[in-house]
């Protein structure tokens, strides 16, 4: 069954400028690094608003830029090497690309040169980044650590949250 949140080839032509874009980023083999894949791929599963679309953006980097043409609202997650304990989740509205998160594979290259990229630009949705502080990456391990795991719900929570504010106010726009 397919999910209708779920970004495919066919929806390239519909309207998407009053919906928000869960974006989740990182390697999906390299453990914890892969939570905002792993994150999305369970909100592929859930009975989501119809305003929320969900991506599994993975280390996409440049390939992802039409992606940012068509979302007025984007909320990107991402793991992030911070030194706070494993779990910890913050979502920030980054203006440049500085304020991304540590580099902690080779996804967050092409991530911050696309950034770059899309600041030159004059046409730039409004971008929300949701971290989800790491500890240590496991290449070549799909799972994730329990603390990173019982993070999760959390993180799923609050973008619903955060989904539900941004669809308001593009309401309202």
């Amino acid at each position: 069954m397919e999910n209708k949140h779920e970004c495919s080839f066919e929806d390239i032509f519909e309207d998407k400028s009053n919906k928000v874009l869960v974006l989740g980023i990182g390697n999906f083999l390299m453990g914890d690094e892969g939570i905002g894949v792993h994150i999305v791929k369970r909100m592929e599963k859930m009975k989501l608003p119809e305003y929320i679309d969900v991506l599994d953006g993975g280390t996409g980097g440049f390939f992802l830029m039409n992606v940012f043409d068509e979302y007025k609202k984007i909320i990107m997650v991402d793991a992030t090497m911070d030194g706070k304990p494993a779990g910890t989740i913050r979502i920030t509205r980054p203006k440049f690309a500085k304020d991304y998160p540590k580099t902690l594979s080779v996804h967050d290259v092409g991530l911050k040169d696309m950034i770059e990229a899309l600041y030159l630009q004059e046409k730039l949705p409004d971008i929300y980044l949701m971290t989800i502080s790491i500890e240590v990456i496991h290449p070549m391990k799909v799972g994730m650590t329990e603390a990173i795991e019982n993070a999760v719900p959390q993180a799923i929570e609050k973008l619903l949250e955060t989904g539900e504010k941004l669809h308001n106010e593009l309401e309202t726009e």
